[in-house]
């Protein structure tokens, strides 16, 4: 699967742009803030329909424009695909492929994979359990279609439930057929749930550690858990165990959507004992992992969407990183960096084809490219 081209219209601090890239490397260098990540988020909307950075559509487009628009072609089992994103303020979203619109967005969900690996992602680390649950259902959902279907049924369900419990409690009232009602939903969709995200990390482990091995050269011993009340207890009882907690508190207080990912390295949990160097690392291999992972089970090479990747880590982990991405186990790269040459330079060596682009405050430019180690 290859991304042949990108057309921006009113999209972040773009007024226009176009940009053609390379089947292997793509690399946009330039200033901090001058909009290297944006072209890159722009990427992640034709894969998933949102944005990475900002799930508030409007939010995205333009200052004091009324509308933006990305569109795209990618090259899939020998056939060109056009998609369209377009949000006008204050309208639904319209999300085309090939001329036709989609009922439902979750149906693009999987069609393009990409894996994007970006600063932000430290919040995978420091921040609290729905930022990992979230990356566990985002793998599973681009190739587990009736996944997405449950997940999205069962947080529905979960907000009735919890309004019910608030409505009971602000009225001095409590109906326990009512609250059965979404108690079996509850237990029916959270047991599914369960199952897919105990597989999936169960199958992610060993890949996630050899890659780990990789980029840190064997420094450390990491792994990751998955933390879930179902592993002692089925939805049932844990839903019955805690009715009288639920009624108190007037929320749901157990299920799938407490459940965690522990990230340790050496047995510790690593947002307390890890560097910051090794947090990257971390991330870093948890990303690679995550992209082997989806080619597997898809069949179809994401797009690697890599940000400011060098910050952080010592030469050694950059110069084992860049040995893995360049050896066309990765597929299709777009990369940003502040240096014009660091990366030219690394991927010249072994004849990558590469081209460059120079951002600057909303324009990009072509700088060079580079085909089987030769400039043009």
């Amino acid at each position: 699967m290859i991304l042949q081209s990108l057309s921006l219209v009113n999209f972040r601090n773009y007024e226009e742009a176009s940009l053609e890239f390379s089947p292997e490397v793509n690399c946009l260098v330039g200033d901090n803030g001058a909009g290297k990540t944006t072209i890159l988020d722009a990427i992640y909307y034709l894969s998933f329909c949102k944005s990475y950075f900002n799930a508030i559509d409007s939010q995205n487009i333009r200052y004091d424009q009324g509308f933006f628009l990305i569109q795209g072609a990618i090259l899939k089992n020998e056939e060109t695909d056009k998609l369209h994103c377009g949000v006008k303020t204050g309208q639904k979203k319209q999300f085309r492929r090939n001329d036709k619109e989609y009922g439902r967005l979750a149906d693009h969900i999987g069609k393009y994979p990409s894996v994007i690996l970006t600063p932000n992602d430290i919040d995978l680390i420091k921040e609290g359990s729905e930022v990992r649950r979230k990356f566990m259902d985002g793998i599973i959902s681009q190739y587990n279609k009736p996944y997405l279907e449950k997940l999205m049924e069962y947080n529905r369900a979960l907000s009735q439930r919890n309004n019910l419990l608030r409505y009971f409690s602000e009225n001095r009232t409590f109906d326990e057929e009512s609250l059965e009602i979404w108690d079996e939903k509850l237990i029916e969709l959270g047991s599914f749930i369960y199952e897919a995200r105990k597989a999936f990390v169960e199958t992610f482990i060993p890949g996630f550690n050899g890659l780990h091995a990789e980029v840190a050269g064997g420094a450390e011993q990491v792994s990751l858990a998955y933390e879930t009340q179902l592993d002692t207890k089925g939805m049932a009882e844990l839903l019955k165990g805690a009715r009288t907690k639920d009624r108190q508190l007037r929320r749901t207080t157990c299920g799938v959507h407490k459940d965690d990912l522990n990230f340790l390295i050496s047995d510790h949990a690593i947002r307390r004992f890890g560097s910051q160097g090794q947090q990257k690392t971390y991330l870093i291999s948890l990303r690679l992992a995550q992209f082997e992972f989806v080619e597997k089970a898809t069949g179809v090479k994401p797009m690697l969407l890599l940000d400011d990747i060098f910050d952080k880590i010592d030469d050694k982990r950059v110069a084992a990183l860049m040995r893995l991405v360049s050896d066309h186990r990765f597929g299709q790269i777009f990369i940003t960096d502040t240096s014009g040459d660091r990366i030219p330079a690394l991927f010249r060596e072994i004849g990558a084809d590469l081209k460059v682009f120079n951002v600057e405050q909303g324009s990009v430019q072509l700088q060079e490219e580079v085909a089987d180690g030769q400039e043009k």
